[in-house]
């Protein structure tokens, strides 16, 4: 028996039980294509996988819709696979441990990846339902979403027939998509010097926070765990001599991460001054983040006395500064829409190479207007240069811009206030999602993005509301089985 065996859509919850089985983390997501194949197969469906490991099934309408306008269905296969630091799960070769609380559906010690296996599994249910009565239908099924939507920009389109696409990647009900911000990823090398170090060895942990979504949750001003390191070492390297032997945040770009550690060399004499200068430094961010990231606390372990290879001074005050000086968070809310996030950056992920002697630090960047993603990504790079480092941009995509004629958006606000007795939220996003790529390749295309309740996505606290996936499916049947 499945963990998830009665929960209502049976069909929904058993492929999504049966995808939470399968590791699909981004950049490994091979198995979880090839099931998708196997399962076009078994129902003799029309099946594409291309070499990026994306995949396109096609349902051929039902009888009495095929004059109907073909609709494209569009989600990710992968997720962003994080765990809680005691969890012992290998996340590139296990499967996920599901659990079940009142409404909510989690994985224990990880991330849930309902984002975005719940838009996998209901492209499944309906693709398993030949009771169903609906139009054409081409499943579109990407890789790497989230580490720059690589399976979107590498997808062929060209045998689509559909210009209406519904994008089951959003994460609030009753709220619909009509547009996104663009994004990037920048990664950055600062360069350090090394050499052998005597000295007591302290770790110092920067813990607690709530973390979340870069794009969504980035406006509530959370703790990010490597930018308040950063201030931390800066205080440090000001007072005495510091020598760093290792230093390690984050888990993803799009995620604010919420542990950093550092591992760093001092001389004994100066331990009581350290814990001091600690101590101060906990006691001044608690007050800052006691509203807003109410858990954060800093550990402090001695290790004891070590000889080792490790920074040096000058390289450890370096690093030090530049990531004190770097920009984080929001940079400037939109003038167009009332609370939304114009332009922001994560630095997602932080971490000291030994063996290639540099800082390698990874941000996403967003924003809505792409000259100002663009100045932030220039800002980063000029820190960076003048620091003495290196830098390299990769997953660059486009926003998704509003359509103000959109027959699609038009049928599916009728619908939902006839069902609901109200009407949907239509509004924009902070968050990068796939229409804006697709748009480009399939001209005339006609987007909304819509999905359950998830909560806390991008960390070990997601979960998935079961209600509201359910009222989500009965909405997206009955969408389906209206005709124009």
């Amino acid at each position: 028996m499945g963990v998830l065996d009665g929960l209502k859509p049976e069909k929904v919850f058993g492929f999504f039980e049966e995808i939470c089985r399968i590791p699909h983390g981004s950049g490994n997501v091979t198995a979880i294509s090839n099931y998708l194949v196997d399962f076009a197969k078994k129902r003799q469906l029309y099946c594409k996988q291309d070499a990026l490991n994306n995949v396109i099934i096609v349902k051929e309408a039902s009888s009495g819709y095929e004059s109907e306008p073909a609709v494209i269905l569009q989600g990710h296969m992968d997720m962003v696979a994080v765990k809680k630091p005691d969890c012992t799960k290998d996340l590139q070769r296990e499967g996920l441990d599901l659990r079940v609380n009142g409404d909510d559906l989690y994985a224990e010690g990880t991330s849930l990846g309902g984002d975005d296996g719940i838009a996998v599994a209901y492209a499944l249910a309906i693709l398993d339902d030949d009771t169903l009565k609906h139009p054409k239908l081409e499943i579109v099924i990407t890789v790497d979403e989230e580490v720059g939507m690589e399976g979107a920009r590498g997808i062929d389109l060209s045998d689509l027939t559909g210009r209406r696409l519904l994008n089951l990647d959003s994460e609030e009900e009753g709220i619909f998509l009509t547009s996104c911000a663009g994004g990037a990823r920048v990664d950055t090398y600062l360069p350090v010097a090394l050499e052998k170090q005597q000295g007591m060895c302290l770790r110092i942990g920067v813990e607690g926070m709530a973390g979340g979504h870069s794009g969504a949750d980035i406006h509530k001003e959370k703790g990010n765990s490597n930018c308040l390191m950063g201030r931390i070492l800066y205080r440090l390297t000001a007072e005495m001599p510091v020598f760093i032997k290792r230093l390690e945040g984050g888990l993803a770009d799009n995620a604010i991460p919420r542990q950093t550690t550092v591992e760093l060399l001092i001389a004994p004499e100066r331990e009581d001054a350290l814990r001091k200068l600690i101590s101060q430094a906990e006691a001044e961010i608690k007050a800052e983040l006691a509203v807003k990231d109410p858990d954060f606390h800093i550990t402090l372990t001695c290790e004891g006395e070590e000889e080792i290879l490790c920074t040096d001074a000058e390289s450890s005050a370096q690093l030090a500064a530049y990531l004190i000086a770097l920009p984080n968070g929001v940079q400037a809310m939109s003038a167009d829409i009332e609370g939304l996030v114009e332009t922001s950056l994560n630095l997602g992920i932080m971490k000291y190479n030994e063996n290639e002697q540099e800082l390698v630090c990874s941000f996403s960047v967003r924003s809505s207007v792409e000259s100002a993603k663009k100045a932030l990504v220039d800002k980063i790079c000029a820190i960076t240069e003048l620091a003495g480092g290196s830098y390299s941009m990769y997953g660059d995509y486009p926003g998704w811009a509003y359509r103000a004629n959109s027959p699609l958006r038009e049928k599916m606000v009728l619908l939902y206030e006839e069902m609901y007795g109200k009407k949907p939220q239509l509004t924009a996003i902070h968050a990068g999602l796939e229409c804006g790529i697709l748009a480009g390749k399939l001209e005339g295309l006609d987007c909304i993005s819509f999905g359950p309740d998830i909560r806390n996505i991008h960390t070990t606290e997601e979960s998935l509301s079961i209600s509201s996936t359910e009222r989500v499916w009965n909405y997206l049947v009955k969408l389906l089985e209206r005709k124009d």
